[in-house]
């Protein structure tokens, strides 16, 4: 795409040359048709009487005509007499007949006797050929071009009663030949990113269609729609019987009348009249609808804010005639669905060349940025981010400027905006309701780049119902917009609202109703000047931090509604929290209980993880809004409130308290519980006997392993879902806890009692229904783990896993630690067809069923601590796979890939299977990983890594650093060399064990660490740009290991395509988080990068040959990529009788660095 649309910079000086012969018309007829196209804005040129002394035709004249688009000669009966009016006319064929913009006017002449030459035309060459005897040729030359000239279509004054008539049909015809070019001959203006979305627009309007068609042009302020409207107007304006442009309708219609005002302007400037009558909006849609209803018109309304504007403007296609085409523009979507629009172009910010491009223009008057400000200029468009208005403003303001006053007024932006962006933009935030205003200031401060649905629950929670319908109503008005899942807005957008939060109070931040900056929030709470306007305070850090405050800061705060608090350590307590709070969320909170006079009758939402809590309050409380409590790894709480007054409660999360000893009995009623989840809480011994929990969905008590019995369960449950009992010391299953509903069971790690109460019936219920004996299967199931079965019945695992082929629709199977061997799954489990997640860790198998190759969808497969494992069947065909053998210490092989070339995303790990190590060896597999799954690029390929041991990265990397970041050049995306992406590899070391994270992130996860490689663009990025950053997990690991990663050209393009910030570098940070538990955490001590080109297949391959004739053997290898199913590969089941490839998400994923936890 071209940089900038090419305005086809017009050398023309003038529309319009008039040629004429002076004494017969130049006080008549010449002079009224000059008046009137200079009236209506033709820019003409006509010869002065002293041009004309001589015979020689004035250099100026043969100027003009050079100059001029078009020309008019007026063909008058002394015309040829003049030999200087005979050499402006050829001249003027010279120049202009090819391109068809001569236009005869036949004043009182017959065109025959001209392009014959007869009567004075015949006297006038007569004379000429005696005159000029000695130049026949030119003579000869001005008879050829009088001829062609009156061959051509003019106006001949005998067809008209009045000059006025004939002038009045000129002007107009001139006007539709040059209108179009008006704008952009008059502005030097180089309009940017404008070619394609014309295009889009074009296909939109299809002006050869004979139908009536209405096109919105939606999109935020600034971003360029007046302009795109504007281009379209002046391309096609001349097609049309009529046209008008009705710009700044939403100001205009501000004034009185301005509706009448508006609709008066249609009708003259359609019409072509100036003095009609619109007495007030009504006689004026009585007045178009009948006016233009057969007309073929262009119409163009600008900057449309109110469906009213609409209604009077332009209701109904039956107001105006066929191939009628109305655009209107607009920031609000909705308008358009309201007038049954369908056809909409939504203008999207420019692209970062299109934006250096058009700051350039502005800046420096040139289309590149000079040297020594580039890095400057990146930094201004970077701030624009693609926002055609920011880009133009903030570039004229700079123009020729100093590099001083240009670092000023970058560090002016950081503190307040640009005031005509401000206002601007500000405009959409003006036409909002008060309680749209809120909700926005809300997202704009707290929520944006969260997921849509969690943004609607967490605005619902601070009390605004219906926050579902305002998001829909802001997106239409242009002030959010969905990424992926994930509610955004442009950055300026985001600093308009901030700025409206900051003018409410400039100079104390207590005074202002909304806080989310933390050196901002830290002030207030050490200095205690917060005030009742705050409503809420969001301070959450990415690294955990201590500070100092003062423990009355609340008291003044009677108007808070929201406290998030997150990766703070604060030195005491508080010792008042406002009672308006709806949402509490304060992790590593200090105090060992809530406020005792903290009466919150409105919270929804109460969440203390990782709090210092011992109990949350003596007694009982009235807390009928309270939805959620979470209090997980809050390791000192003991009791749990009297949930008697709370029963509304939908969740608690009481996970990882693991001194929880009392849980009240009041628990058994909560009925609206969806979520209880009391994993890993090991000091706790008893539940109630019997539960009430009718909206029951999760029942989560793993880990819990003192644990010896579950209550039975009364009521109906229907929505009861997943039971989990892994790792307790649960001996019976009550009969009332199997329910239909169940699409989960986890029963990993128990030793259930044969009884008949417990195994009898669950066996029955599990046997019968799962494993395709006389009952059906239950087909709402899609998940189940097996335990561990008593030792006393003969052959446990032989029974259980007879035949498994009518699972056939289950997703997830465990069979993780079952004591399983050599044969005992069966060959059948490949009729599994719809399982995405089987894990068959810790087991004792030596090799696995061929036909696990025909598990089409299967997308995790996990084999850790299978210890015996020697060998893999061929990996089934996906387009997304995670393989998990960390642990698998007789694995001497990686997986077989077959189809290596087809897979997008893979995620490899072989943590501590040491018989791979060495860094002979390490180079081996790296190389041969990235050999496989490069000749499979650039189609499929996207990402895909592997983990295994090893203390020294390959030389080949031979961009290294020894800190966690590498820094790397960015190719130009258009440029010809054929990038297939970059390799990456990263030693990671493991180190003790500490209380603070000082590794990387600690968090409790289900394994042990997590490694992360996020890239941001630019040398100077401490925090990596959202969104751009891929890993995944780990189980605990034994010594060092490398991580190799290939992120593809095509991966890379589609991120940098909604990259922000402008560079020519990209930086790769590897970073690490572990889980409470672990032993030991990971640190990134190197790294290396190196860009893969399609040569670099061919020297991989030449590198693979020196290790071909050495006696170690690590990789089963297939270079080969083959679409076809190898010969080797094992039949799939025949029930699939399709081969299916989904495109699935993987476990792992790009995901946003800074997500919420």
């Amino acid at each position: 795409m071209a940089l900038a649309s090419d305005p086809a910079v017009f050398p023309w000086k003038y529309h319009v040359f008039l040629s004429f012969r002076g004494e017969d018309t130049r006080r008549g007829f010449t002079d009224h048709l000059y008046k009137q196209l200079e009236a209506r804005g033709i820019k003409t040129f006509r010869d002065e009487p002293k041009l004309e002394k001589g015979t020689d035709i004035n250099p100026e004249l043969l100027r003009a005509i050079d100059q001029s688009r078009s020309a008019i000669i007026v063909l008058s009966t002394n015309f040829a007499s003049s030999s200087w009016c005979l050499r402006e006319l050829t001249h003027i064929v010279r120049c202009m007949e090819e391109k068809k913009r001569i236009f005869p006017i036949f004043y009182g002449v017959d065109p025959s006797d001209v392009r014959h030459q007869r009567g004075s035309f015949r006297e006038a060459f007569v004379e000429h050929e005696v005159n000029y005897r000695e130049h026949m040729e030119e003579v000869n030359e001005w008879r050829k071009s009088l001829k062609r000239v009156a061959n051509l279509a003019g106006w001949n004054s005998k067809d008209y009663r009045y000059d006025t008539e004939l002038i009045q049909g000129i002007v107009n015809t001139l006007w539709e030949k040059v209108h179009p070019t008006f704008s952009m001959l008059d502005s030097s203006e180089r309009f940017v990113g404008t070619d394609s979305k014309l295009e889009k627009i074009d296909l939109l309007l299809d002006t050869d269609a004979n139908d009536i068609r209405f096109i919105g042009i939606w999109g935020m302020g600034g971003v360029g729609k007046t302009t795109l409207a504007r281009l379209v107007y002046e391309r096609i304006s001349h097609d049309f019987e009529g046209s008008s442009f009705l710009a700044n309708v939403r100001e205009v219609c501000r004034e009185h009348d301005g509706i009448a005002h508006l609709q008066k302007q249609l009708l003259s400037d359609i019409l072509r009249e100036n003095n009609i009558q619109v007495w007030n909006a009504y006689s004026g849609i009585t007045r178009i609808s009948r006016c233009l209803c057969n007309k073929k018109v262009l119409l163009i309304l600008d900057d449309v804010d109110q469906s009213d504007q609409l209604e009077k403007l332009v209701k109904q296609k039956e107001w105006f005639g066929l191939g009628s085409r109305i655009v209107i523009t607009t920031r609000n979507e909705r308008l358009l669905v309201e007038h049954g629009i369908e056809m909409v172009y939504e203008v999207k910010p420019l692209t970062q060349d299109e934006a250096l491009f058009l700051f350039s223009r502005k800046a420096f008057k040139d289309d590149e940025s000079e040297e020594d400000f580039l890095e400057l200029s990146k930094c201004f468009i970077s701030y624009a981010s693609g926002l055609p208005l920011a880009l133009k403003t903030l570039g004229s303001f700079l123009y020729k400027r100093g590099r001083d006053e240009w670092k000023s007024a970058l560090d002016k932006l950081k503190q307040a905006p640009n005031r005509t962006i401000f206002e601007t933009l500000k405009i959409s935030y003006d036409g909002l309701d008060e309680f749209e205003k809120r909700i926005f200031l809300d997202i704009a401060c707290f929520h944006k780049f969260c997921e849509k649905q969690r943004i609607i629950e967490r605005l619902e929670n601070c009390g605004f119902v219906g926050a579902r319908i305002v998001i829909e109503v802001l997106i239409e008005k242009s002030l959010l917009n969905i990424l992926y899942t994930s509610v955004s807005m442009h950055d300026l957008i985001q600093e308009m609202a901030w700025e409206i939060v900051r003018r409410e109070s400039y100079d104390e931040p207590g005074g202002r109703s909304r806080l989310w900056l933390p050196k901002d929030i830290l002030r207030v709470l050490a200095k205690n000047t917060g005030t009742e306007a705050i409503e809420g305070i969001v301070l959450r850090l990415s690294e955990f931090e201590e500070a100092h405050w003062n423990p009355e800061a609340f008291t003044k705060m009677c108007k808070l509604r929201l406290l998030d608090i997150h990766n703070v350590s604060l030195s005491k307590g508080p010792k008042h929290l406002p009672n308006a709070l709806r949402v509490l969320k304060w992790s590593w909170y200090p105090s060992k209980c809530l406020p005792p006079i903290f009466q919150p009758d409105e919270l929804t939402k109460l969440s203390l993880q990782h709090s210092n809590i011992d109990h949350l309050w003596n007694g009982r409380k009235r807390l009928g809004n309270l939805k959620s409590i979470d209090l997980s790894y809050s390791h000192n709480l003991t009791r749990t409130p009297d949930f008697t007054d709370i029963q509304n409660l939908e969740e608690l999360v009481l996970e990882g308290c693991t001194n929880l000893v009392e849980i009240h009995s009041s628990i058994a009623f909560l009925k609206r519980l969806r979520l209880l989840n009391l994993k890993e809480c090991e000091s706790t011994k008893n539940l109630p006997n019997k539960v009430e929990m009718e909206s029951l969905e999760v029942f989560d008590i793993s880990g819990c392993s003192k644990l010896k019995k579950i209550p039975e369960f009364v009521g109906e449950m229907k929505n009861f879902s997943k039971l989990s009992l892994s790792r307790t010391a649960v001996q019976e299953i009550p009969s009332s806890v199997i329910r239909w509903s169940l699409k989960g069971i986890d029963l990993s790690g128990i030793a259930l009692r044969e009884t008949e109460s417990s195994l009898v019936s669950v066996k029955k219920f599990q046997l019968s229904n799962f494993l395709g004996c006389n009952a059906p299967p239950a087909r709402s199931w899609r998940s189940f783990t097996f335990g561990e079965f008593p030792t006393k019945i003969s052959h446990p695992v032989s029974l259980v896993l007879a035949s498994l082929k009518d699972l056939y629709f289950l997703k997830y199977l465990n069979l993780k630690d079952c004591n399983l061997c050599e044969a005992a799954i069966p060959e059948d489990i490949g009729f599994l067809s719809s399982l995405e997640r089987l894990n068959l860790s810790g087991n004792h198998f030596v090799s696995l069923p061929a036909s696990i190759s025909g598990l089409s969808k299967l997308k995790y497969l996990e084999l850790g601590n299978c210890k015996r494992l020697q060998q893999l069947p061929a990996i089934p065909l996906n387009s997304n796979l995670i393989i998990l053998t960390e642990n698998c210490t007789s694995l001497k092989m990686l997986p077989y890939l077959p189809h290596a070339c087809r897979l997008r995303h893979l995620w490899l790990t072989s943590a501590n299977r040491f018989s791979l190590a060495g860094n002979q060896g390490c180079n081996v597999i790296l190389h041969s990983m990235l050999r496989r799954f490069i000749q499979g690029l650039p189609q499929f390929v996207e990402f895909f890594s592997i983990v295994i041991p090893g203390s020294e990265i390959p030389d080949w990397f031979n961009n290294q650093s020894i800190e966690d970041s590498v820094i790397e050049k960015l190719p130009s995306l258009s440029c010809n060399i054929k990038g297939m992406g970059f390799a990456l590899c990263a030693l990671f070391v493991t180190g003790q064990s500490i209380s603070a994270p000082t590794c990387g992130q600690k968090w409790p996860r289900r394994r042990n660490h997590a490694i992360c490689c996020s890239f941001s663009f630019g040398s100077n990025n401490t925090i990596p740009d959202r969104g751009l950053s891929y890993g995944g997990s780990l189980s605990e690991v034994a010594s060092d290991h490398l991580w190799l990663v290939f992120l593809s050209r095509k991966f890379l393009l589609e991120v940098t395509s909604r990259r922000e910030k402008l560079s020519d570098q990209i930086q790769f940070r590897f970073e690490t988080e572990y889980d409470f538990g672990s032993k030991a955490c990971l640190k990134a001590k190197k790294c290396g990068v190196g860009p893969v080109y399609e040569q670099d297949a061919e020297e991989l391959n030449r590198t693979m040959k020196q290790y071909s004739n050495r006696s170690i053997s690590l990789c089963e290898d297939n270079t080969n990529c083959d679409f076809e199913e190898s010969k080797t590969c094992p039949k799939r089941p025949s029930l699939n009788k399709r081969w299916v490839r989904p495109v699935i998400q993987l476990g792992l994923k790009v995901r946003r660095l800074q997500r919420e936890k």
